[in-house]
């Protein structure tokens, strides 16, 4: 359990603000009318203590809500192990779970799936056999790791992928890292090995150690690259790019509303109605929903309605 913890801590810090359990009246829209209701089931929706996580908590309840469910809140539990024991006890009925998560912190697969629909495919095949627990088809969004730069920065030297690395001058292969990351075998170590990188390209001197939220704001300053998470909204809105894993190395973290079956089986829509919304989670559409959260000061509840009232699942 100790080792599910460390690595639940480290997945759970990628957002800034929590929310509270409220959930406005709402009705469906005419996406959502093209499926059948739910007639008053009883769901209990649950995500975990990050932006991310509560925006498509909300969007979960909102949905559920206004397609005749009635629903129980309990989004906003802390750390990725205590969301996952719930759904395991039988305690919440429904939340979005990462595929790269599943597959390596809870089923303990020390090697991730590096092509997106096979991950997805082992994940889903193992949960349900051993957990009784159903993943819907998955977004298009990567909340993988990822390596950032200033735009301004990625154009002087012509960066695209992380292999463009050496192409800086060595004084200024700087890094800002969180302390974790550094010494994870899937975190920074993994990654110089995967691409080659000796300590003469990027000298240990140059990697500094820092809280997540503090990455953001010193790249291009204090140093040139900064590990981040890829639907961050404060990539765009701190003139931000992700440099692209060409050699595949960081795992596959995709969402999927996972379900559990005993649920699934009497409400079988679900799969249906949250696979059509996961198709239009990609990863620049998270980042924008995210930054309204982080960087506009918005509570995930509404940016969630107002998100599912432009795609017709809510009525305006």
């Amino acid at each position: 359990m100790t080792w599910l913890l460390a690595c639940a801590l480290v997945l759970a810090g990628c957002g800034l603000q929590p929310a509270s359990q409220f959930i406005p009246d709402v009705a469906a829209g005419p996406e959502l009318d093209k499926y059948e209701g739910f007639g008053g089931a009883e769901i209990t929706v649950s995500s975990k203590d990050f932006t991310e996580q509560l925006v498509l908590g909300k969007m979960t309840s909102l949905v559920l809500s206004a397609a005749g469910a009635t629903v129980t809140d309990k989004t906003n539990i802390k750390g990725s192990v205590n969301a996952r024991l719930s759904m395991l006890d039988g305690e919440v009925d429904a939340m979005w779970e990462y595929t790269g998560t599943a597959w390596i912190v809870y089923m303990g697969h020390p090697d991730p799936i590096a092509d997106p629909a096979e991950q997805f495919r082992a994940v889903a095949e193992e949960d349900l056999a051993k957990n009784g627990i159903v993943w819907t088809d998955p977004a298009p969004l990567n909340n993988s790791y990822a390596i950032a730069v200033k735009q301004a920065t990625a154009d002087e030297y012509g960066l695209a992928n992380i292999s463009d690395i050496t192409k800086v001058p060595v004084a200024e292969r700087t890094f800002c890292l969180e302390a974790e990351f550094i010494n994870r075998n899937d975190g920074f170590v993994g990654m110089k090995q995967a691409y080659g990188f000796t300590d003469a390209d990027i000298p240990p001197g140059n990697v500094q150690s820092m809280d997540t939220g503090l990455i953001y704001n010193r790249i291009g300053g204090s140093c040139t690259f900064g590990e981040v998470f890829d639907t961050d909204g404060r990539i765009p809105a701190n003139g931000l790019v992700t440099l692209a894993d060409d050699e595949h190395f960081f795992p596959i973290y995709q969402p999927s509303l996972t379900v559990r079956q005993e649920v699934y089986e009497k409400n079988p829509q679900i799969g249906a109605i949250f696979g059509d919304l996961a198709s239009r989670l990609t990863t620049d559409v998270m980042r924008g929903l995210n930054a309204q959260v982080d960087v506009d000061g918005r509570d995930p509840v509404y940016v969630a309605e107002d998100w599912l009232k432009e795609q017709g699942f809510l009525a305006s």
